[in-house]
């Protein structure tokens, strides 16, 4: 079966996010789950995307996986996924369905949940994890615990320490402040240790909380995010309502084949 990595959410390669991406067919037999976190433990990437593309038309099945755990909804590896595929695709997920299209400036469009953020109290371990950052709000999402730090330049300079972080429940922590570029307006960075990933590249998944969170605080929907990671990436999102539309680029830096 066929296997690529992509760097997604850049238009260079060895930038932005990798994501593992395995072509699954109808010759493959049923999903077998111990299988596939098996590879995406060999591929150790952030996540790597299982599609399964027969010959029958309609959405296809589509599932994410960490080195350690399935997702339910992964934004950069779903714009892999379809960078890689070509065209518009529909994929049905843990996450319902999900649309990609490809828009005239060669962007991929990611049709997603929003996932809003509610305000909530800052505990020891988040506190502990997030050295350096004067923190303004704490809010918890579905997936994430938000925090808004006073400036750019804190999300930018932060050494977290990944071990207190871990103990903070959910899926991760997102630190982010009001963009300090012209045109750029939010910053973020994404921790996930209990998931396996320290820091995670650039997360799309993320942003349909960043959106939901800084639409109504900057007055506008459409916004431009940088997830300001060592490799680092440019996300386009706008909030519509209960969905936020994702846009990225991508590069395959490598294809081959699964031998096993």
């Amino acid at each position: 079966m066929r296997i690529f990595v992509v760097d997604a959410f850049t238009d260079r390669a060895f930038a932005g996010n990798p994501a593992g991406v395995v072509l699954l067919t109808d010759d493959d037999g049923p999903d077998d789950e111990t299988w596939m976190q098996s590879v995406a433990a060999e591929m150790k990437h952030a996540e790597t995307a299982f599609v399964r593309v027969g010959e029958e038309e309609g959405p296809l099945p589509l599932r994410w996986f960490t080195p350690v755990r399935e997702v339910d909804l992964c934004g950069h590896a779903t714009l892999a996924t379809a960078h890689v595929l070509g065209g518009d695709r529909v994929f049905t997920t843990r996450s319902g369905e999900l649309t990609c299209t490809t828009t005239p400036d060669g962007w991929v469009e990611m049709d997603f949940p929003a996932d809003p953020a509610t305000p909530i109290e800052i505990t020891t371990p988040l506190k502990a994890g997030l050295p350096g950052i004067t923190v303004k709000a704490v809010a918890q999402a579905v997936s994430d615990v938000l925090v808004e730090a006073a400036t750019a330049r804190q999300v930018r300079d932060l050494r977290p320490d990944f071990a207190a972080l871990a103990e903070v429940p959910g899926r991760g922590v997102i630190v982010t402040a009001p963009g300090d570029r012209p045109g750029l307006d939010v910053v973020s960075r994404c921790f996930y240790p209990s998931y396996g990933v320290p820091e995670d590249p650039v997360t799309g998944s993320a942003h349909c909380t960043l959106a939901s969170w800084w639409a109504p605080r900057l007055g506008r929907a459409e916004l431009l995010a940088e997830q300001a990671s060592p490799r680092g990436g440019q996300v386009r999102a706008i909030l519509s309502g209960d969905r936020v539309r994702l846009a990225g680029r991508a590069v395959t830096v490598l294809a081959g084949e699964l031998i096993v």
